[in-house]
């Protein structure tokens, strides 16, 4: 039998470049998926798609440019009632002032308290907009701001005081709203990476990142009644926070920021969500009755 040796060293270098080539493919991940999913008017995208860049840097801003624009910010304006001078308070002063037959000092002047928190677009064709109860607690003047900094007044559509939910109603519909879609809040499991989105000590809309770090937390305070089956998240709430979403990484709610605990009122890594599927059934119950 006749022997080509060049014929077979073209046929081992051939081989060789194939063997070589399929070892550097790049295997399949979620940085070349290509499946999307529509989330309602959001349109956000599966996150497979969402969170890596080309050349396989992890991100999330595709995903946030998604769902920031129906999350909101909420300025509550409270009118406070003339109160009682603070030395009223005490018994043996008022006494002693009745005793000498001394005038009682005039009634502190009420005035007006303002208070910010968050809140997300819920239907942007009506202009629901879900927070807390909390938030608007009081409230003699409520105003939205979307994330391009228009300014809309609302009204309150009503509350649920049990999952501390309210429902506001812009009084003017701008065109261009998007709303957020709800996730199913019962599938979460500990380890899920979510996000929290609001606007923390009225400083603007601001993203934090962590994961579900307990399910079903009990008595926790909120609004001088205790929660429970609530989220435990690490992802920073603080003050401002409250009623804004708590989204997983396919941009669905699954939790609406409500609590924290924190010696100073700020955060420690333990704050806490109501429940998507609580916070809906509420709305629903709130909306239901308009």
């Amino acid at each position: 039998m006749t022997r080509h040796p060049l014929h077979l060293a073209r046929a081992i270098a051939v081989l060789a470049v194939a063997l070589f080539l399929i070892a550097c493919a790049p295997l399949p991940s979620t940085s070349t998926s290509t499946s999307t999913s529509t989330s309602g008017s959001s349109g956000a995208q599966d996150a497979s798609e969402l969170v890596w860049r080309r050349g396989g840097n992890p991100t999330l801003a595709p995903l946030l440019r998604q769902v920031t624009p129906a999350v909101v910010n909420v300025a509550v304006e409270t009118q406070i009632p003339l109160q009682d001078h603070p030395f009223l308070k005490d018994p043996n002063f008022r006494r002693f002032l009745e005793t000498m037959d001394i005038p009682f000092p005039e009634s502190v002047e009420g005035g007006r308290q303002q208070s910010v928190g968050s809140g997300l677009i819920v239907d942007a064709s009506q202009g629901y907009v879900l927070t807390n109860a909390h938030v608007i607690k009081n409230a003699s003047r409520i105003t939205v701001t979307l994330k391009d900094r228009r300014s809309f007044s609302a009204r309150l559509l009503g509350t649920d005081a049990a999952a501390d939910i309210a429902v506001l109603v812009l009084n003017r519909v701008p065109a261009g709203l998007s709303a957020l879609q709800f996730g199913d809040s019962d599938r979460l499991e500990v380890g899920d990476f979510v996000l929290a989105i609001g606007n923390p000590f009225g400083i603007g809309q601001t993203v934090t990142s962590g994961i579900v770090s307990a399910l079903g937390r009990e008595g926790v305070s909120g609004d001088g009644e205790g929660l429970g089956g609530l989220i435990q998240t690490d992802a920073s709430i603080n003050p401002g926070n409250s009623g804004g979403p708590l989204i997983d990484l396919n941009g669905r709610v699954v939790g609406i920021n409500t609590a924290l605990l924190g010696p100073t009122g700020g955060n420690v890594g333990i704050g806490f969500a109501t429940p998507a599927n609580r916070a809906q059934a509420a709305m629903r119950r709130v909306i239901g009755r308009h």
